[in-house]
């Protein structure tokens, strides 16, 4: 059985609460396996994780002064508002890398979209930024994350261009799936982004996805 591949995307609507659990679980999970983990969010948001990072048994306290628990709503990567590929991307090689020098396996990372990409909300370069992290992540084996897509906040556009651009689909904590959908950057035609298809494999993975996407994925793997 071949690794699931490690840029996942988890597509939802309505509060994240319920796939705190689950993140918590996989932050718990890879803390154990000496990776450092980075949450990217909202103030708010952040602090709203807490609960359950201490309900997985993670001591959050101990975690973040050691540095392997970084939770951070740092917007050093936006310009006037606006995600700036080059820099984001140039922070994680950064961020990378210093956890490696610091003694870890690796660098285990999650972030809301929506925050990634500024106050500006300007989605043109999503496209660019993902298909360059997945290539980033390609040749950086020590570098996996879940990029989290709220569709309350997200417009259709940004949702399918998520789907489209994820190898694996992130499920729960337990589970995910290889994504039927998902096309190279030199595959990617219009054609490919605008279909009814991708639509409703969003609406089902917001509506629900334990159930739906069992039954309509082929086969994948457990995490």
């Amino acid at each position: 059985m071949s690794p699931l591949p490690r840029h996942r995307c988890l597509i939802y609507k309505g509060p994240l609460t319920p796939y705190l659990p689950g993140i918590s679980a996989i932050i718990r999970q890879k803390l154990t396996e000496n990776y450092r983990c980075l949450y990217l969010d909202g103030p708010s948001r952040v602090a709203c994780t807490h609960p359950y990072l201490l309900a997985a048994g993670i001591d959050v306290t101990q975690e973040v002064a050691k540095g392997s628990l970084v939770l951070s709503s740092d917007n050093t990567h936006l310009m006037e508002g606006r995600l700036n590929v080059d820099r984001m991307l140039g922070m994680l090689e950064q961020a990378l890398n210093q956890a490696l020098r610091d003694g870890y396996q690796g660098l285990w990372t999650t972030g809301d979209m929506s925050v990634e990409f500024g106050p500006e909300k300007d989605f043109s370069t999503l496209l660019d930024y993902e298909w360059r992290l997945e290539e980033f992540l390609q040749a950086h084996p020590a570098l996996c994350g879940i990029c989290q897509y709220h569709a309350d906040t997200l417009p259709g556009d940004a949702l399918r261009h998520g789907l489209l651009t994820h190898q694996s689909l992130y499920i729960n904590e337990t589970l995910s799936r290889i994504n039927p959908y998902y096309v190279e950057r030199e595959a990617f035609t219009v054609q490919s982004h605008n279909t009814t298809a991708l639509d409703t494999v969003i609406r089902d993975l917001c509506a629900m996805p334990d159930a739906l996407m069992l039954n309509s994925l082929p086969p994948g793997y457990l995490q």
